[in-house]
């Protein structure tokens, strides 16, 4: 089983979104059962929080199936218990790498490291923007999580 946490800020934004987009890619690819994928937050303040309606909204457009997301913060043993920490932008991946043990730091990357055509390594926060934004941060989510399936995956090539 391939262990996935994808981390953002406040878990309520990107890192929803992009736990639901690598969710329905394994279920659509019939790998649902050998993929475990969560989210936390850096900074998630209280566990718990819904996700954003406007990710949700986002979601539904373009046909996924918004889950009962409830917010929490990255936790220590997620360090050892996940195989990969996937953060969606550099201030993430610092926060990340300043937590981490040192036997762990191999497991934090970019989710867009997995989507380099993209031209861009960070997912930006649309907490503060528009349809439009939560839009832009789907379509980045795709790309990288299409990139680490298509890499992890048990399919062959």
């Amino acid at each position: 089983m391939k262990k996935i946490l994808m981390v953002c800020t406040a878990n309520i934004c990107r890192s929803p979104i992009a736990k639901a987009v690598l969710q329905k890619i394994a279920a659509d690819a019939g790998e649902a059962a050998l993929w475990h994928i969560d989210s936390a937050g850096t900074h998630a303040q209280s566990n718990g929080e819904r996700a954003d309606p406007r990710g949700e909204a986002a979601l539904k457009r373009q046909g996924y199936t918004a889950s009962k997301h409830k917010s929490r913060a990255i936790q220590p043993k997620d360090f050892e218990n996940f195989d990969l920490l996937l953060a969606m932008d550099s201030a993430n991946l610092e926060s990340l790498q300043r937590r981490c043990p040192p036997q762990h730091l191999h497991k934090l990357h970019l989710l867009l490291a997995y989507a380099p055509q993209t031209g861009t390594s960070d997912i930006p926060d649309p907490y503060y923007s528009n349809a439009q934004g939560f839009d832009r941060v789907l379509a980045l989510c795709e790309a990288g999580s299409k990139g680490l399936f298509s890499q992890l995956s048990t399919r062959s090539a």
